[in-house]
């Protein structure tokens, strides 16, 4: 058959008549008609002046919302609410249209000579800077193909920065980061000044995206902090020893301390640690004392039939700190690291009723560096190198959800910024750790250094001593 309608491969030559597309966009998008008919419905049932009342009493509790109780507005609210408008005033119509063919994205129908454009098929606004948009891409395009484009798209958009990953086949997640909220240094938290002003549930560490305080739990879990050389792991550690200043000073809190680059970062701090190593056989000696005093604890709540453990000076939170984790987990010897694994792997799945906790910090997050990283129940996300391992410290698909530590700069204007996973709405948090100099952290000796104890004892080295003394 030879009509115009077909091609001699049976292929249709023009496109379904408009009624028929403008179905297909109505099913696609439902409330475009279901809130009209919704509105008019209230009309037609109480009448027009009150569904007017009714319309202005429900903006006006939102925006009551909003700015009485900002934490859970921003948690379940905000994010439906900024998408939505975001995919009517951005991503959609001609506007949308006219972006796509500016930047190439676009195809001529081979048959109808139609233009064919990616179709949104769903945004998610995870803050106030970061947008997520999910898009099908026009046959005959891959990931490669809009990857290679990323950079003229974000300046089409006049974004800050642009990623693009696979979703699912024949789809795109363009993760449009609108700008980046930290424009200064956030000076060091100060150090409360009394047991009863620390919860250790939620420690500030800085300030998050929405210029809140940034807050992690040191009880309760493992935290494990990834980072490039200099992207501020150092600034989370010490804020948080900060932040828990006057229980390090009463007892409630002991820093058992590990750090195998000989103490470089650390040497400042030490007269706030319980224990401290520098090498790996003090380090292994360290962790076997830790794995123990666990094993006694456990026996003590077993005998007095406890549960979960509450921290006072009779039990204090037992805090081990691993700085540049990885000389300890896979670049010692085989046996060493081995050993270091068993043990560390003991006290994670058991340690945390009797308050024993683990903080990791390291720069390569792969599971042949880090054999426990899933014991590991809190994850931070600093600037990395590599876009795998954003998904390897906050879990799969975080950087498709916004999570761009990757593409964080490595300079030291922008050191401290990272990620964490919200629990609520799995959606990333961007936050900013606070500075703390040289002098924050001798503020903190001063006043939070223990009381001399006999039992305090630094597991450095002889020939780590002697090698600095000869120096």
């Amino acid at each position: 058959m030879n009509g115009p309608a077909r091609t001699h491969a049976g292929r249709a030559t023009r496109p379904p008549g408009r009624e028929f597309q403008a179905l297909a966009w109505t099913a696609r998008h439902p409330g475009f008609v279901a809130v009209p008919l919704l509105v008019l419905g209230l009309a037609l049932m109480l009448g027009p002046i009150v569904t007017a009342v009714f319309l202005t009493v429900l903006v006006a509790s939102v925006a009551v919302w909003g700015r009485a109780h900002p934490a859970t507005f921003d948690r379940f609210a905000a994010p439906a609410l900024r998408a939505t408008w975001r995919r009517w005033t951005v991503y959609r119509g001609r506007r949308w249209a006219q972006l796509m063919s500016d930047c190439g994205l676009t195809r001529e129908h081979r048959h109808t000579g139609d233009l064919l454009v990616p179709r949104v098929l769903r945004v998610r606004s995870s803050s106030v800077s970061i947008d997520t948009v999910y898009v099908r891409m026009v046959r005959g395009q891959d990931v490669a193909y809009w990857q290679e484009r990323s950079s003229v798209l974000w300046e089409a958009l006049i974004a800050h920065r642009v990623a693009i990953t696979r979703h699912r086949p024949g789809v795109v997640a363009i993760v449009i980061e609108w700008e980046l909220p930290f424009t200064r240094t956030i000076p060091a938290p100060d150090i409360p000044e009394q047991v009863d002003d620390v919860d250790l549930g939620a420690v500030e560490i800085g300030d998050n995206e929405r210029g809140e305080p940034f807050t992690a739990p040191v009880i309760g879990g493992h935290r494990l902090v990834a980072g490039a050389s200099g992207a501020g792991k150092g600034s989370v550690l010490w804020s948080t020893l900060r932040g828990v200043g006057p229980c390090i000073r009463d007892g409630i809190v002991r820093v058992w301390m590990v750090d195998l680059k000989g103490g470089v970062e650390t040497e400042q701090g030490a007269p706030l640690f319980h224990r401290y190593a520098t090498s790996m056989p003090a380090a292994l000696e360290l962790l076997t004392e830790f794995r123990d005093a666990m094993r006694d604890r456990q026996d003590d709540m077993r005998d007095q039939n406890v549960r979960a453990c509450t921290p006072s000076t009779g039990t204090p939170v037992e805090l081990l700190v691993i700085d540049e984790m990885a000389m300890l987990t896979a670049y010692g010897d085989r046996t060493s690291v081995r050993d270091a694994l068993r043990l560390l792997a003991e006290v994670m799945t058991q340690g945390r009723a009797s308050l024993f906790a683990v903080h990791g910090y390291l720069q390569e997050p792969s599971k042949d560096v880090v054999d426990v990283r899933e014991l590991f129940t809190q994850r931070i996300c600093l600037g990395v190198t590599a876009a795998s391992h954003v998904d390897m410290v906050l879990g799969e698909g975080a950087r498709e959800r916004g999570a761009l530590a990757d593409e964080i700069p490595g300079d030291a204007r922008h050191a401290g910024i990272g990620f964490v996973i919200d629990k609520g709405s799995r959606l990333p948090v961007r936050f900013r750790a606070a500075f703390v100099s040289d002098d924050d952290i001798a503020e903190l000796v001063t006043r939070c250094t223990p009381p001399a104890d006999a039992d305090v004892i630094d597991l450095h080295d002889d020939s780590d001593d002697a090698e600095r003394g000869a120096a």
